[in-house]
């Protein structure tokens, strides 16, 4: 009925199933465009804030928030690192999108944090110092973020 696979075929298949696994959890990401997309975001707000009135920061505020939520609803889950490739829910933690947005809530914290330090410092345009900083830490920390993840995926996926 079936025929007898030798050893050495079955360690081929099985070798050839588990880099297909480890290609499939390396697509757990978030896109690079977000993170960049999310950088730049933070430093226009930080420009604004060191160059125009307040009404307009809260407005341009607004809408950053607005433009990410519709963005971030579709690509934060950790699915859709490249259009070629879309990673089961099951390969990828259910909890990305919580991680994601609790370091966005960090980063929140930490742009305020740094904005109430470089000001009680007397530094000029302390917003804009702040907003500097933590596009910084969104462009190093999101890849990192994820990079755990994918980790995690991979320990997950041998037991």
């Amino acid at each position: 009925m079936a025929d007898h696979i030798n050893p050495v075929e079955a360690s081929h298949a099985l070798d050839n199933i588990e880099l297909r696994r480890r290609q499939i959890v390396a697509e757990i990401d978030v896109p690079a465009w977000y993170w960049w997309g999310l950088a730049l975001g933070w430093l226009g707000l930080g420009l604004l804030t060191a160059f125009t009135n307040p009404w307009v920061v809260l407005v341009a505020t607004l809408g950053f928030g607005a433009a990410h939520s519709a963005v971030a609803t579709r690509v934060i889950d950790g699915r859709h690192r490249s259009s070629q490739l879309s990673v089961r829910s099951e390969v990828v933690n259910r909890h990305v999108p919580a991680l994601v947005i609790g370091f966005l809530i960090a980063l929140i914290g930490v742009t305020i944090g740094i904005a109430l330090i470089a000001d009680g410092l007397g530094a000029p345009q302390p917003g804009l110092i702040a907003s500097v900083l933590v596009a910084i830490a969104a462009l190093i920390g999101g890849p990192q973020l994820m990079t755990f993840v994918r980790r995690r995926a991979e320990r997950s996926e041998r037991r």
